[in-house]
């Protein structure tokens, strides 16, 4: 479990991290979302111990990261994939760390086969594709089989075969009862891969709940309508202060109304349905109308308009 308490990071006058506090539970894939500028990458690197908070703490299973002893074997994480010496092979990396921190050296094996690069293994890192380079990250997060991961944009140069697999894989390790945080910006990925959500911007908590919450909580939902009668049943619901969002020869699309409501106006008025389908809105449609005061730059014209400085963390 990760728990981040009130947790603060200033650089300056600038504030990347902005009290923030929120729980990660085991089992579940959570994906961490915000805008450019959120404080994602900051936050993550203050749960490993790589920034200081100005205030505040992170705590995994109950200790902070500079308290754990062979960390590997509690944390395992994914933060920057070209991280890697280029002149040492993925092998030769793997034991590396592996020795720093008391591991089996049948394990480097091990995840070198887990995230399919046994073939590559003495291959310098300096070579690798993105791709490649992301499944090496892959492999040293999983090198101590540790019950925590967490995930920094680890589908990056990956490709849609690639991606289908990193998404089946992380939440085969939550389904083994491991914690799993992964932050993206792939959000039709994510509302694939997520079960709960984190979203925060500027620095601060927007949303903690199910993915399926978020999305509703957005109010983007909508009513499809297939009927031969589509333009009388457009007229009724003006008639109920009822939003039809758009309209073709049979079919209408209705904001702010249940599948119940439309079904009984037209029974009433005997009015044939050939579909009355709830449709949820998107992630992505939650994540911008959730987010729209916390983006960092925002298009008008064609043109960035800066709505904010602060630029010191992603």
């Amino acid at each position: 479990m990760i728990e981040a308490s009130g947790l603060t990071k200033r650089y300056g006058q600038k504030v990347a991290v902005d009290d923030l506090s929120f729980t990660v539970k085991p089992g579940h894939v959570t994906g961490f979302l915000g805008p450019n500028g959120a404080g994602k990458s900051t936050t993550m690197r203050m749960m490993l111990g790589l920034d200081n908070p100005t205030s505040g703490e992170v705590r995994i299973n109950g200790k902070r990261y500079g308290e754990l002893r062979n960390p590997l074997r509690t944390v395992g994480a994914l933060l920057d994939a070209k991280w890697v010496h280029p002149n040492r092979s993925a092998r030769a990396h793997l034991r590396w760390m592996a020795r720093s921190n008391g591991i089996p050296m049948q394990r480097v094996d091990e995840v070198l086969e887990q995230v399919g690069l046994t073939d590559v293994a003495r291959r310098n890192a300096g070579g690798f594709s993105l791709g490649m380079s992301q499944r090496l990250g892959l492999a040293t997060a999983l090198l101590g089989d540790p019950e925590v991961l967490l995930f920094d944009e680890p589908v990056n140069g990956l490709d849609p075969e690639g991606i289908h697999w990193i998404r089946r894989f992380m939440q085969g390790l939550a389904a083994e009862g491991r914690t799993v945080f992964v932050s993206s910006h792939l959000l039709s990925e994510m509302a694939l891969t997520a079960e709960e959500l984190v979203v925060i911007g500027r620095g601060k908590l927007i949303a903690q709940c199910s993915t399926a919450e978020f999305v509703d909580n957005a109010g983007s939902s909508s009513v499809l309508v297939r009927s031969p009668e589509a333009p009388q049943l457009q007229r009724l619901l003006g008639d109920e202060q009822i939003t039809v969002r758009s309209s073709e020869a049979d079919r209408l699309v209705i904001d702010g109304a249940t599948t119940e409501q439309i079904g009984e106006l037209a029974a009433q008025h005997r009015i044939v349905l050939h579909e009355l389908t709830a449709q949820r809105g998107s992630l992505e449609d939650a994540f911008m109308q959730m987010t729209s005061d916390s983006v960092e730059y925002q298009t008008t014209l064609g043109e960035a308009t800066e709505l904010t400085a602060q630029g010191v963390a992603r």
